[in-house]
């Protein structure tokens, strides 16, 4: 998330004796929240035998130490560091296993937003409490969970390892991904990353950021002093706060103050939090729609509202490059004529009914076809491109949308007079007086051809004089294997009645992606080209796509992409690797699958794509082959289709 608000920062205690006291340190300090034990850490619980069992007392504080609304944001519940519900030993597993309940109950108790505890490695430690966890948190419990994970092997620093042996120490995303797996990815259940002294490569730590991680932590000895005597980070872990400055994160500050105050650790942070914020167009355009699913727009079958047409015009990209490719096209347009206009002015002087003006008008003026003109910005663009050319031109411009018409309508009465002539019909049911020079539309989607693109200007090309240019002249659909632990718990949020129960999981989706890992680098899928020569237009699809995996993840799906050439050089693109800098018309398309899947380093994808088509529906189904066999997704249309 574009980092629009003030940091939040936590501050950590090993103990919380007196509770108001912590707090106010904390706040006093600026501090946010108190990350505290739930349990004093000396008061270990026996429920079968032993001295414990037979403590007098409360085994911790009152609630009515804190109102409601301060255990509710102030306060991020500990869980006992000594459970081990994992224990060999019977009875310590029980007796674990009951104290761990106990804590969760309180916790619910008292309503706390998170609890948080350590995860120590791989699920054959943690089974039974991942069990317990996730038991809990399908229940009525509202609380979040944040296992802390440290963002390097501890065992890396305890001991010297040659390289081959290093390179064997598993990971700890993988403690972490075992532990969500068994708890079916819960959307409650998030990380905690531990920051160490030495991080781990840039592509583990991008790893990181396709995974719900609701929190940095950082120990007091991370902090050397400046010059001032004030704590700082060093370059890579700045390096490492501003790449995760995009999501929606808090800090935790743990260890003992190591400087003059504590609050300079958390102004320090602060700095580091508001020194990442991105002002860009995009990010102003995306905020608050990050990660956020929307249903692509369908404007052949619909009519857009008009707030819809005022937030595309907005793009300080777009219609900027429109406007320069249809400039190009004139000027070349003006060209070719310039060979023939000495021929066609004779004959027209030799009819001898035509007054020298007008016979300049005749022979130098292009005709431009704008399908799908909606409120006019491409009408815009064409007189401009015109005028900066000093060519005469004139304009159709054609809207099937009745209330996009009055607005047309109203622009040539009040500015563009003769020279635009508005057309409301659907372009594939008119018939044009003359031929076109230019075609122009912006029917493309976030997938290229999504938006019917292909079928629309295949209808209208018959409008388009034989040497007449199309922009766009071609456009390319790209696919990518994505991981995403927070798009594949949203996919799974939806549920709707009368809808087939995976139906959520074989539709596209609209998204600006944020909370993601780019599993492999994207590849081209399907192309489309205008004017369409071929003899049989036929805009069905089908490719596979193969992708090696760059180190052990979790595939949830296809995130996809376009690029589009308006004219010769002129391209739009919201391909990442050659995105166009800040166009924010079209997010990125999501495809998820039914099941994630686990994969390993130097694994193929391979993913099988179709576009199929109907005399009345175009969809997309997808299958994916390798490294495990799927079915099917969206067979015959049947969770999601596009209107023809």
């Amino acid at each position: 998330m574009a980092t629009h608000r003030p940091v939040s920062c936590g501050l950590d205690f090993c103990a919380a004796p007196n509770l108001n006291n912590c707090l106010h340190q904390a706040t006093t300090n600026k501090f946010d929240f108190v990350c505290v034990p739930l349990v004093h850490p000396n008061f270990k619980r026996e429920f079968f035998s032993g001295n414990a069992k037979e403590r007098p007392g409360p085994f911790t504080r009152s609630d009515m130490l804190l109102c409601s609304s301060d255990w509710n944001n102030l306060v991020i519940g500990k869980l006992s560091p000594y459970f081990n519900p994992d224990s060999k030993i019977p009875m310590l597993m029980k007796n674990s296993e009951t104290a761990l309940n106990q804590e969760l109950s309180l916790a619910a108790h008292l309503g706390v937003p998170a609890i948080t505890f350590k995860l120590k490695g791989n699920i054959q430690k943690h089974m039974n409490l991942a069990r317990i966890i996730y038991d809990k948190i399908m229940t009525t419990c509202i609380f979040q969970v944040w296992v802390q994970v440290p963002m390097e092997n501890p065992a890396k620093q305890a001991y010297t390892y040659r390289d081959d042996e290093e390179h064997s120490l598993e990971s700890p995303w993988e403690w972490w991904n075992s532990f969500r797996t068994v708890c079916d990815f819960e959307r409650k259940i998030g990380v905690a990353l531990i920051v160490s002294h030495d991080l781990p490569e840039s592509e583990e730590i991008d790893r990181w950021l396709g995974e719900p991680v609701k929190c940095l932590i950082f120990p007091t000895t991370l902090f050397i002093s400046n010059k001032r005597g004030y704590p700082v980070l060093s370059r890579a872990h700045q390096t490492l706060i501003k790449k995760f400055c995009s999501h929606d994160i808090q800090f935790i500050l743990t260890g003992a103050n190591r400087h003059q105050n504590i609050s300079n650790y958390h102004s320090y942070l602060d700095y580091l939090w508001k020194s990442c914020q991105i002002n860009g167009p995009v990010e102003k355009f995306a905020r608050g729609y990050e990660d956020y699913l929307q249903c692509p727009l369908q404007p052949l079958m619909d009519n857009l509202e008009s707030q819809t047409y005022e937030i595309f015009e907005k793009d300080p990209v777009k219609y900027t490059e429109y406007q320069r490719a249809i400039h190009m096209a004139i000027v070349d347009k003006s060209k070719k004529l310039r060979k023939t206009e000495p021929m066609l002015v004779t004959e027209i002087r030799a009819i001898k009914i035509l007054s020298k003006p007008l016979i300049k008008f005749i022979v130098s003026y292009s005709v431009i076809m704008l399908v799908g003109a909606g409120r006019g910005p491409l009408v815009r663009a064409s007189l401009n491109a015109a005028d900066h050319a000093h060519k005469n031109v004139k304009v159709y411009a054609v809207e099937k949308n009745p209330n996009a018409v009055i607005t047309l309508q109203a622009l040539v009465k009040e500015m563009w007079s003769n020279r635009v002539t508005v057309v409301s019909c659907d372009m594939r049911n008119w018939e044009a007086p003359e031929k076109a020079d230019i075609l122009v539309s912006e029917l493309l989607g976030s997938f290229g051809d999504n938006e019917l693109s292909p079928e629309c200007l295949d209808g209208v090309q018959k409008f388009l004089k034989d040497d007449g240019v199309s922009i766009p002249s071609s456009y390319t659909s790209y696919i990518s294997p994505v991981q995403s632990s927070k798009l594949y718990n949203e996919v799974k949020q939806c549920k709707e009645k009368d809808k087939h129960a995976i139906a959520h999981f074989e539709t596209p989706y609209v998204v600006h992606l944020q909370n993601k890992y780019d599993i492999a680098a994207p590849q081209s899928l399907f192309s489309f080209h205008h004017p369409n020569k071929d003899i049989v237009i036929d805009n069905t699809r089908y490719a596979v796509k193969k992708f090696t995996v760059r180190q052990n993840s979790v595939l949830h799906g296809f995130s996809g992409y376009f690029d589009a050439v308006l004219y010769d050089t002129v391209k739009l693109s919201i391909e990442p690797n050659s995105h166009s800098t800040g166009m924010f018309s079209w997010f990125p398309i999501f495809f998820p699958i039914k099941e994630p899947v686990q994969l390993k380093t130097g694994d193929e994808i391979e993913i099988h794509f179709w576009r199929r088509c109907s005399t009345k529906n175009v969809w997309y189904e997808w299958c994916l082959s390798k490294p495990i066999c799927g079915s099917v997704h969206n067979p015959n249309g049947r969770s999601s289709t596009i209107g023809l």
